[in-house]
């Protein structure tokens, strides 16, 4: 699974990696994440509605710059749930049962994101301990997460956007740590993922592998990120 996770790179890395237009997030606000923690607002890329393309043959002339960032609640809540609190549960989804679950299968064929990150965490077991583990690109370089979201609405009418990271089997490196790994998703597979009229499941699905290990590295922090109160330098500062 992937629970928590970092964006401290700059707004202009973001913009620049990303070419997104940054219209509903409020970078001085919500900027620099070291600890990101399900339940919180969490930055996502979508398509922008007004460049929603109306074939397959235009989407291919639509620049990256129709990308806009918004901030969402990371844990999907369904569009039809009754209680919201089902987003508790849903902060990651399978990549191999994305189709076949109720609460992901809509999201996979509309409503796909990225979910913008520049490292993760996980936790290794060590002689019955868990040691935290940060886990980035060798290049410190900001990725995007595969993700899903939608829009639920509060019985007081208010659209509550949610987003669900997606995880898949592990590469050699996180093996070590951890029997799952968020998708992160290779820069040519952004376009393809965001793209409204890319509906083939197979060619959805061929994209969430693992991303690979020899363009990663890992290293121990400290337990400060074990509690999502703490929200500090410290908590990717390398350890021993």
């Amino acid at each position: 699974m992937c629970g928590r996770y970092t964006l401290i790179a700059s707004q202009g890395a973001i913009q620049g990696a990303f070419d997104i237009k940054l219209d509903g997030f409020d970078w001085l606000r919500h900027c620099p994440r070291y600890n990101i923690a399900p339940g919180q607002g969490v930055l996502v890329v979508v398509n922008s509605p007004d460049q929603t393309p109306e074939s397959f043959e235009q989407a291919q002339t639509i620049s990256r710059g129709a990308r806009v960032g918004d901030l969402f609640k990371w844990g999907l809540i369904p569009f039809w749930a009754k209680d919201p609190a089902i987003g508790n549960r849903m902060i990651n989804a399978r990549a191999e049962t994305l189709a076949e679950k109720p609460a992901f299968r809509t999201s996979l064929r509309k409503k796909r994101c990225l979910v913008i990150a520049d490292g993760f965490y996980e936790w290794r077991a060590d002689a019955g301990k868990k040691v935290p583990m940060r886990i980035t690109l060798k290049s410190s370089e900001p990725f995007a997460f595969a993700g899903l979201w939608d829009e639920w609405k509060a019985p007081t009418g208010v659209p509550v956007r949610s987003c669900t990271i997606i995880t898949t089997r592990p590469n050699e490196l996180v093996e070590d740590i951890h029997n799952r790994m968020p998708v992160i998703l290779q820069p040519d597979a952004e376009q393809i993922w965001l793209d409204p009229e890319v509906e083939d499941a197979g060619l959805l699905a061929s994209l969430l592998s693992p991303y690979p290990a020899d363009r990663m590295v890992a290293y121990q922090v400290s337990p400060l990120v074990n509690s999502p109160r703490n929200d500090k330098p410290e908590c990717i500062a390398p350890m021993g």
